[in-house]
């Protein structure tokens, strides 16, 4: 069975989209947002033990950047923070776009996807 969730963070040129396709073996996660939604950056992370603590759970990544974006930056580490989480493969597409940000544009574009990320791993109810 195949579930959809959509989630959405933040106001206006800040707002980020989140939607969620989960499989019985793995999540797909689109996340746009700011005011140019785009495909900027695609990852694909693998849970596995750690190498360091065999006991923990870690991820092994791959990140497929669109030239002159720097969408992986957020798009990896919510990938990987899902991955870990519901212990499955994630594909993780992202593209965030607002015109001559300021940090504090970005701050926020970052912080309503880590909102996202946390409304669907409580949606999720992986405890």
């Amino acid at each position: 069975m195949i579930k959809n969730l959509f989630i959405t963070a933040g106001e206006g040129k800040h707002r980020v989209q989140l939607q969620a396709t989960i499989t019985g073996e793995g999540v797909i996660i689109a996340l746009f947002g700011g005011e140019k939604p785009h495909i900027g950056a695609v990852v694909l992370s693998i849970p596995r033990p750690s190498l360091a603590d065999p006991a923990r759970i870690s991820c092994t990544s791959t990140v497929v950047p669109r030239l002159g974006h720097k969408d992986e930056e957020i798009a990896k580490p919510l990938a990987e923070e899902l991955a870990k989480a519901c212990a499955q493969p994630v594909v993780a597409v992202a593209g965030l776009h607002i015109e001559r940000a300021q940090a504090e544009d970005i701050n926020l574009l970052v912080k309503n996807s880590w909102q996202a990320m946390q409304q669907l791993l409580k949606s999720l109810d992986l405890d």
